[in-house]
């Protein structure tokens, strides 16, 4: 009697056994990763998920043995890829796996793509590194790439350098390196965190239709929960160099078992009843502001026309309120807030507690300096490395005040303490501090002078999802406490939807909708503001 013989389970795809990733030698050494195990099936998507610091990137880059040798080095595990021990491989055959049998695809890819090369180019050099000859085929092939990625007039566009694209098209570049050679398993390392929230939808729904069409299977790495639950079907929660907690997406996410996998679903920015405003006068107020820049050709420089990053945009600031600004790159926020701060050249009325200012020359505008601050997106690249704590926070005093020494350290004091900082840390520098607390330092600097207007460029953007909410908090607290009047710039709608009163949707230096921050976010009547809300809500609902 004959008996149905099934077969054999297929193997996993990707396996890494007990890894461990180390820093350094002897004292000195930081264990990155820390005995380490999961697997990743044929066409499944794994999202390793964690903080900064947690050994996702570690983890990622040691498949590919792309760490730096020999400051980093394996003292145990195994990563076996199709069955092929990755970190006992000799050169040629890492060479063959890398761009090969598995592509990557970095967080910022204008650090990763070669500014002086063409795209065309960049996607071919990826082609000919495993075997492709002749550019007869190897143009057809580019194009075919670019298109399969979603790029736009892809024929067109195949001698544009990186700084010619967006930050979308450039991804959608290195998605097409990556995928040049059909992969197997492609590696995407925070892929969308730079992005705005439209395009990192789109990117998500092409990296699933990618999945579907080519069998890939999908390592993800992310600190935003959102993003694995909408592009992932099981997920490895890392903290300190290990996974605590791993299973489905659904299971993680919604019945976390893991303390810290609690605190990470329960920190994300939520809105908070607001208190009303400190004053119905406004402190600051634009009307028909225009900020163009001219584009210039020709030997004599002939201007032939304008970039309107601001165009005709109007606004009032409250003490005690928050105008959140939103709209994906190059809508003008950014220019706005240097036009309001004279930083920028600009037309139209300025008006600060009643004086107007867009007239004024730079001496006079100095003592209002310290009235109206900014905050930048990232603070590692405002707060010198050459300065101590004391010295950066400290600056602003010494400009605007004449206090003694004692006097001024009690002042900076007070301001890290606002900030949630030990003011035992004057003496030490940026580089010793985390992300988060960078930019703490960043906010005690403007917060020292007492500003009545305080600019946020982008504050949370760059931090992982549980410092985004601390910092939130802080700002509402500072907010309740001194009465400024916040400009909140952002293409996060949750940490928009976190922190303003109203809200002021910009697109292509215009405004395309304003009102109430419940209004406009809850039933926006304009299309742009509705495909906005639509993509934000895509990541949260998927």
């Amino acid at each position: 009697m004959s008996r149905d013989v099934k077969p054999p389970p297929t193997p996993p795809l990707l396996v890494v056994e007990n890894l461990a990733v180390t820093f350094g030698q002897g004292a000195s050494a930081v264990q990155a990763v820390r005995g380490i195990s999961f697997t990743l099936e044929r066409g499944e998507s794994l999202a390793l998920v964690g903080e900064s610091g947690s050994g996702k990137s570690a983890t990622a880059l040691s498949i590919l043995q792309l760490l730096p040798y020999p400051k980093a080095h394996h003292p145990k595990g195994r990563i076996r890829f199709k069955g092929h021990d990755l970190l006992g491989a000799n050169e040629k055959t890492l060479r063959s796996v890398r761009g090969g049998r598995i592509g990557m695809v970095f967080q910022e890819p204008m650090s990763s793509l070669n500014p002086l090369h063409a795209i065309e180019r960049q996607i071919g050099e990826a082609l000919t590194a495993h075997g492709a000859q002749g550019n007869a085929g190897i143009k057809p092939r580019v194009i075919e790439l670019l298109r399969k990625v979603g790029f736009p007039d892809a024929e067109q566009r195949l001698g544009a350098l990186p700084h010619e694209l967006s930050g979308g098209q450039r991804q959608r570049v290195m998605l097409a390196m990556a995928l040049a050679n059909t992969p197997d398993l492609l590696i995407a390392d925070e892929p969308t965190t730079a992005l705005d929230v439209t395009i990192q939808a789109q990117i998500l729904a092409l990296l699933r239709e990618l999945r579907a069409q080519m069998g890939l299977s999908l390592l993800f790495i992310t600190h935003d929960l959102a993003i694995a639950r909408a592009i992932a079907d099981r997920v490895c929660v890392m903290k300190d160099g290990q996974i605590i907690e791993q299973g489905s997406v659904a299971e993680v996410l919604s019945n976390p078992k893991h303390d810290y996998t609690r605190q990470l679903v329960q920190a994300q920015p939520k809105p908070q009843a607001r208190s009303a405003a400190v004053s119905d006068t406004p402190v600051m107020i634009a009307e028909n502001l225009k900020c163009w820049f001219p584009i210039r050709r020709g030997i004599i420089r002939r201007t032939v026309g304008h970039i309107k990053a601001v165009d005709g945009v109007s606004l009032s600031l409250k003490p005690g309120r928050t105008l959140g600004v939103v709209g994906e790159s190059g809508s003008g926020k950014s220019a706005l807030a240097l036009a309001l701060l004279r930083l920028a050249e600009s037309e139209g009325a300025i008006t600060f507690e009643g004086q107007r200012i867009d007239g004024l020359k730079p001496a006079a505008m100095r003592p209002l300096r310290r009235q109206i601050q900014i905050v930048f997106q990232d603070p590692f690249g405002s707060l010198s490395p050459r300065l101590s704590i004391r010295e950066i926070v400290g600056e602003g005093l010494s400009v605007h005040d004449k206090l003694s020494d004692v006097e001024r350290d009690a002042r900076v004091a007070e301001a890290l303490t606002d900030v949630g900082l030990d003011s035992a840390i004057m003496d030490r520098y940026p580089h010793e501090f985390s992300g988060g607390q960078r930019q703490r330092i960043a906010i005690a600097r403007a917060l020292v002078l007492r500003p009545k207007v305080l600019v946020l460029d982008e504050p949370t953007s760059a931090l992982d999802v549980s410092v985004q909410a601390q910092l939130i908090d802080l700002l509402r607290a500072l907010q309740t406490k001194y009465g400024m009047a916040y400009l909140f710039i952002s293409h996060d709608l949750r940490v928009i939807r976190a922190m303003a009163d109203d809200v002021m949707v910009m697109k292509d230096g215009t405004v395309q909708e304003s009102g109430p921050a419940a209004t406009v976010l809850n039933a926006p009547t304009q299309a742009y503001t509705q495909a906005l809300m639509a993509a934000a809500f895509e990541l949260k609902a998927v």
